[in-house]
């Protein structure tokens, strides 16, 4: 894997955040941890399920955080 042209000294390595909607209902919370991609970049990545509280309804998430301009040049 190609080495990220440049890294976020202050990042952490896990990303926590809470899934809610307009009235401030909790859908859930994702615990996104650090990420090298396959591309060269860094960033977070997470893919989880959550589910809506008011009828159960599952959800498929799926979400990413790059860092621009960590991705390795051609």
């Amino acid at each position: 894997m190609p080495e990220p042209v440049k890294r976020d000294p202050e990042a952490p390595q896990l990303l926590e955040l809470i899934v809610k909607d307009n009235m401030g209902n909790e859908w859930g919370k994702l615990s996104v941890p650090a990420k090298e991609f396959s591309t060269g970049s860094v960033g977070f990545y997470v893919s989880e399920k959550i589910a809506n509280p008011k009828n159960g309804e599952r959800y498929q998430c799926s979400l990413s955080f790059t860092l621009i301009g960590s991705k390795p040049k051609a």
